[in-house]
């Protein structure tokens, strides 16, 4: 009976996740309101008028949208409590830094196509919105299956360390991403390409022209096809990872949307430095094995399965509960250690060159 009673409660913290955490809708709608409206902002303030953004501008802006993203995480701390407040500023970080990440598939999609620089901020604002909103069915799904399912925290566990291993691997391989590899079409974007009537010609930044009585998309449709995927496929293993940092899909959505927030401004800030990052694949992979190995000691604990133990809870070594503080200083100690060694490393590979010439 007692273990009835164990296992019984144990699937009650997990299933119970999303009603402890629950907030009010009109919080939802206004946060979600509020997100929206700062896009609206960027696209009147940035991209209406096209331009390639200045160093200068870049640099105001990406600090400025840093600045809200900090300011709501302190409104969290205040107003919800310092667990939860603790939860979103590691969420915030750990999306923040994958989303760099992205930036060199950006660049590479960008020189693929060759988008002409004045049009691009208007691609990648388009993106990233389409992307926000496939991220948010992803989020609500992977709520609603972690509150039926607790065996879910198993399998995004097993795949964060499965993709820790073939990041880490793909860069020990082949050495630090570069914004000059070959840009890959996926299949959803081959498909666009070869159904689609297109040109070959952009204009100005529309996404479709009629040409003799007929409509066609531009390339600059595709780009932002190509960018939505992009990120959506990024959004596989981002949305696990945060997932292992908190149980609260507010703090999940609204970190999401933070990261994403200012992140054209940060495409165009980091520019060429991005190739200075030879570290960062590094770096990255071990936080996402942490935070996978952190989701199975959960669902270790909270054991359904019956072929583990009998479906019961699984006892596990007091040493591997790591609280989200501690994991916040993991995560910032490896960005910053591998941000520090890239930055060296690129520095001392500089030398040479500027000595042979």
């Amino acid at each position: 009976m007692e273990q009835g009673v164990s296992g019984a409660t144990a699937q009650t913290a997990v299933t119970g996740l999303a009603s402890a955490d629950a907030l009010p809708t009109w919080v939802w709608l206004a946060t979600i309101g509020a997100i929206a409206a700062i896009f609206v902002f960027d696209f009147f303030t940035h991209v209406r008028k096209p331009h390639e953004p200045s160093f200068k501008e870049s640099a105001i802006w990406s600090t400025f949208y840093v600045a809200i993203a900090l300011v709501f995480g302190v409104g969290v701390w205040y107003f919800w409590d310092r667990e939860h407040g603790v939860e979103y500023f590691a969420g915030f970080i750990t999306e923040k830094s994958l989303s760099v990440d992205n930036l060199f598939v950006f660049v590479i999609i960008m020189k693929s196509f060759q988008v002409p620089r004045e049009y691009q901020q208007r691609a990648l604002l388009v993106g990233i919105v389409m992307a926000l909103v496939m991220r948010g069915i992803f989020i609500a799904l992977g709520a609603a299956a972690i509150e039926r399912f607790s065996w879910v925290f198993y399998l995004f566990g097993i795949f964060l360390i499965w993709t820790a291993w073939k990041l880490a691997a793909e860069s020990l391989a082949h050495g630090a991403k570069s914004t000059d590899d070959a840009y890959e079409p996926n299949g959803i974007v081959k498909w666009f390409q070869g159904h689609l009537p297109t040109t070959d010609k952009f204009h100005g930044a529309a996404f479709s022209v009629v040409e003799n009585g007929k409509r066609f998309f531009t390339p600059m449709a595709i780009v932002i096809v190509a960018l939505g995927m992009t990120d959506l496929l990024f959004a596989l293993d981002s949305i696990p990872a945060i997932y292992g940092l908190t149980d609260a899909p507010y703090i999940v959505f609204t970190a999401n949307a933070f990261a994403l927030l200012g992140l054209l401004q940060l495409y165009f800030l980091l520019g060429g430095l991005l190739d200075r990052l030879v570290y960062l694949g590094i770096g990255l992979s071990l936080i996402l094995a942490f935070i996978g190995v952190k989701l199975i000691v959960h669902a270790v604990e909270a054991n359904t399965l019956p072929f583990l133990n009998g479906g019961q809870p699984i006892a596990v070594p007091g040493w591997l509960h790591i609280d989200t503080t501690t994991s916040l200083g993991i995560i910032v100690g490896i960005l910053a250690i591998t941000t520090v060694a890239s930055l060296l490393k690129s520095r001392s590979s500089a030398e040479p060159a500027k000595e042979t010439r």
